[in-house]
């Protein structure tokens, strides 16, 4: 089967559009269609269905881009371990972890990664879903549990637990509660349950909610609940790395606090020896060491 007609076939059906694809691979749409009509007639089988939208893959189609997708992920391997084999650390990093963490205790960090090595390339992708490294969705995440993906190499950075906290604006206007049951007289801010978080969050969140809160703001991610409560709206759940980075929140019934969450960072096993994750890797462990030692003081 001939290569430079795959390529072009994954491309069309990553694509979409003849046009589209032809524009990635620097070929005119006729050329592009040429190349798959004789990929088509050297298969005997039609790939797509063509319609005045664009193109759909066919049940052979299908069969062909699965193959096509993994030749892809395994040249895209090949060609990072190829580059990590220099000693430059340079090149794309595609890391994911939660919209909380993410976003507030990773991103802030980031310069510091920066200015060891300013030709790394982070992408950094946040969301609650967990993303498929084997099959190379991602390069390395971080995680609020243990990974359960085989052909990981996984290392455990640290616990977080969920906890109350408003600012003292806040509180010295409608006063400090002092036991579970005084959250029916205060407006709590947290991740809607339905949300996708850490079962153990959920959980806290619903327990608080057992004691008739009469006012209630939900927002789907930690960033959101950590702004409201930033302007005064009430009292949060968040994860406790915030009293760190945000001082001038106060801990509220310091005593509740939600089970404790595991936070791991994990890569495929083929990335062992890359040097972008190892200074990733090597990065975020020295932050973390960095970050205890503050909070023990």
């Amino acid at each position: 089967m001939d290569w430079d007609k795959l390529r072009i076939f994954h491309a069309v059906a990553d694509a979409g559009s003849l046009t589209h694809a032809g524009d990635s691979l620097n070929l005119s749409q006729s050329a592009v269609s040429r190349q798959i009509r004789a990929l088509e007639e050297s298969l005997n089988a039609t790939l797509f269905h063509r319609h005045a939208r664009g193109l759909i893959l066919t049940e052979q189609g299908e069969l062909l881009f699965d193959a096509t997708k993994a030749m892809a992920q395994r040249l895209e391997t090949a060609e990072a371990r190829i580059r990590d084999s220099k000693e430059e650390v340079f090149g794309e990093l595609r890391v994911t972890t939660t919209t909380g963490f993410g976003s507030l205790w990773l991103a802030p960090r980031l310069p510091k990664l920066y200015e060891q090595h300013p030709d790394l390339k982070i992408d950094l992708m946040l969301e609650e879903r967990v993303l498929d490294l084997p099959m190379r969705e991602a390069d390395l995440a971080i995680r609020m549990k243990e990974p359960s993906q085989a052909d990981l190499v996984r290392k455990r950075l640290m616990s977080v637990n969920m906890r109350l906290y408003a600012m003292p604006g806040y509180l010295d206007a409608h006063g400090r509660p002092e036991q579970l049951s005084d959250l029916h007289h205060h407006r709590l801010i947290c991740m809607n349950t339905t949300t996708a978080q850490v079962s153990a969050g959920a959980s806290y969140v619903q327990e608080l909610l057992t004691y008739d809160i009469q006012s209630l703001l939900t927002v789907n991610n930690y960033f959101g609940v950590l702004q409201a409560v930033l302007n005064g709206l009430g009292i949060g759940v968040l994860p406790d790395y915030v009293a760190q980075e945000f001082p001038d929140l106060e801990p509220v019934m310091p005593f509740s606090e939600s089970k404790e969450i595991p936070v791991f960072l994990a890569y495929p096993e083929e990335l062992r020896h890359s040097k972008r994750v190892a200074a990733f890797r090597d990065f975020v462990t020295e932050e973390i060491f960095e970050f205890r030692r503050q909070a023990q003081r």
